[in-house]
């Protein structure tokens, strides 16, 4: 993305703030429970996972201690970066009309879904803040400074999610089989990542694949103020490397096929 594209975005940030908006009150208009659900998922999974793992097969040793904590800040990430990906690929589909009738760059429609998912990221954060009290009364977690990091990692996982959105929302207008695919790589995506498990557990013939999902670095930033593990410089590195490939292809790829986009929608 160069720099004349990012001018004429930030020139329409207040048109991209209005779309943010818009879709947050859509997602929530017609829910009876409506924030509450986007606390309610990751808290449901993360106690399923948690009786299977620590209570059923009693291997709380999975990922660290307490595990429970571990889980949830590893499906809140996750639950944003599902949601991103899987609706930043139809993020052109979803508003062709507008896409096709407007002069708005057409980065705007991918953006502002990786935005308005990242605000209801940030919504389900006191959940998670809930439980570190609670652990932290009990004597089971004690934060440390590297909570500073976790910004670091947002921001990462954000710029990541629009570089991977980037590269699917034209590909999908040109491509049908592309959400099937998306959906099926997205499964496996969820067990790729160390969500329920940590990469200390992983074997070595699997961990260097591991790391270059771009989240196992991106939980590192999130778990390293909460837990006493060390961090893990490999994934974190790794995720820096994939966070800017995915930008300049996914930038790339678009710019390549906007007119064939338009042509299509």
């Amino acid at each position: 993305m160069d720099i004349s594209h990012l001018k004429a975005l930030w020139a329409r940030r207040e048109i991209l703030g209005t779309l943010v908006r818009r879709d947050l009150r859509v997602r929530y208009a017609r829910s009876v429970l409506g924030y509450l659900w986007t606390i309610l998922d990751p808290l449901a999974m993360a106690l399923i996972y948690f009786m299977i793992f620590a209570v059923i097969f009693k291997r709380p040793d999975a990922g660290y201690h307490p595990y429970f904590l571990y889980l949830l800040v590893g499906l809140l990430a996750w639950q944003w970066f599902s949601s991103s990906v899987t609706e930043t690929s139809r993020a052109l589909l979803a508003e062709a009309k507008l896409v096709r009738s407007t002069s708005l760059p057409r980065e705007l429609w991918v953006i502002r879904v990786v935005i308005a998912k990242g605000v209801e990221y940030l919504l389900s954060l006191p959940i998670l803040v809930a439980f570190v009290i609670v652990y932290m009364i009990t004597g089971d977690t004690t934060p440390n400074w590297r909570l500073v990091l976790i910004p670091v990692g947002f921001a990462l996982q954000f710029l990541v999610q629009i570089g991977i959105g980037l590269l699917l929302a034209p590909l999908t207008v040109l491509v049908d089989d592309t959400q099937r695919v998306v959906r099926i790589v997205m499964r496996m995506a969820f067990y790729c990542t160390p969500i329920i498990y940590s990469l200390d557990t992983v074997p070595d013939s699997l961990r260097t694949l591991l790391y270059l999902n771009p989240l196992s670095g991106v939980l590192e930033f999130y778990r390293a103020g909460l837990f006493d593990e060390p961090m893990q410089a490999e994934p974190i590195l790794a995720c820096l490397a994939v966070t800017v490939l995915f930008l300049f292809f996914g930038t790339w790829m678009f710019n390549r096929l906007e007119r064939s986009v338009l042509k299509e929608i």
